[in-house]
């Protein structure tokens, strides 16, 4: 089946398409535009500001899609996109985009759960065998889920407040860099040393596989109005220890969330997910474990079109397509 995956959740207007099965996933063309550029003045993401954007990229992005692949509209068999959560008027770009491509067409419409692609991006570059734990890290979500089949996912748990990748973001702002800052912070960190300062680790009881780094950023913050911004050596030793703190937490309660299942793998996702440290700490205490780490390709940790044309396929193949009546679901939750 030839599936085109629409994403357009947060600040990334991307596309995709896929040659997809049960048993294979090739990807044909992949395109996405980011808006960094929007929104670093503001040191965030502006809501009205990406929903505007993607207004004036999504047909754009779809042509250069199609282009790439060297394939017309006509030949699209399934229009996927993503149907939350995120942004809602971002959201309902991608979503009335969709909509109306599939109805000019006659062709099948899924939604698809914007985490969902990512704790399957691995499967487009790597056959994973299921079931396996996955670890979602990005701007706006944290969280663990059970992955039985690729349309069967478990909440295990999640952030009780800031996001792993919103909390680098935060921390970024306020030592004074640049949007986005969790990619200066992991370049910064190369240089520091990750002990210098005791930064806290929350919900560290065993019972619990929820996340919380609203705690790691007020201390930051304790730290600098205590001491002023720091400069050179002391911001290298102060990114290296903000992110070793966020990135202990995640593993920790990865690899204990795939003991207490009984899943030999661990599959990370999400835009934090491109951390070198993250990554690398993941193999090193999984490997201590006894278990796998299956880390995919820096491009498909970011948002893509291609992890939600993969997503759109198993959920169009498990509950077949939405009608066209489908919304936006800003706060979809998986279950």
């Amino acid at each position: 089946m030839i599936v085109l995956g629409l994403e357009t959740s947060c600040d990334e207007t991307a596309a995709a398409l896929l040659d997809v099965s049960d048993t294979h996933a090739r990807t044909l063309a992949d395109v996405v535009h980011t808006q960094v550029a929007i929104h670093a003045p503001y040191g965030g993401v502006v809501p009205e500001l990406a929903s505007r954007d993607h207004l004036a990229r999504v047909l754009p992005v779809v042509d250069e899609v199609l282009s790439r692949a060297g394939l017309p509209l006509a030949e699209v068999e399934l229009f996927a996109v993503t149907a939350g959560p995120g942004l809602v008027g971002a959201l309902l770009v991608g979503v009335q985009v969709a909509k109306a491509m599939a109805w000019a067409l006659d062709r099948p419409l899924v939604g698809a759960n914007h985490l969902a692609g990512h704790a399957l991006a691995v499967q487009l570059g790597e056959r994973v065998p299921y079931p396996y734990v996955a670890l979602v890290a990005s701007g706006g979500h944290t969280a663990l889920y059970d992955v039985t089949a690729p349309h069967a996912m478990e909440t295990l748990g999640h952030t009780l407040d800031d996001a792993a990748g919103e909390a680098f973001d935060k921390v970024g702002k306020l030592l004074g860099l640049d949007y986005p800052a969790g990619a200066l912070i992991d370049r910064l960190a190369q240089a520091g040393d990750r002990q210098r300062h005791a930064f806290p680790r929350a919900l560290k009881m065993r019972s619990s596989l929820d996340f919380s780094f609203s705690g790691i950023k007020t201390a930051v913050l304790t730290h600098v109005e205590a001491h002023g911004l720091p400069e050179g050596r002391a911001l290298a030793d102060l990114c290296a220890s903000f992110q070793e703190a966020v990135c202990d937490s995640l593993v920790t309660k990865a690899v204990r969330a795939a003991q207490a299942r009984g899943r030999e793998r661990i599959v990370l996702g999400g835009g934090v997910a491109a951390n070198t440290r993250l990554r690398a700490l993941l193999a090193e205490r999984a490997s201590k474990a006894g278990l796998q780490a299956c880390v995919p390709p820096v491009r498909l940790c970011t948002d893509n079109g291609a992890m939600i044309a993969l997503a759109g396929y198993h959920a169009f193949a498990a509950r077949g397509a939405d009608p066209l009546t489908l919304n936006a679901d800003a706060a979809w939750r998986m279950t």
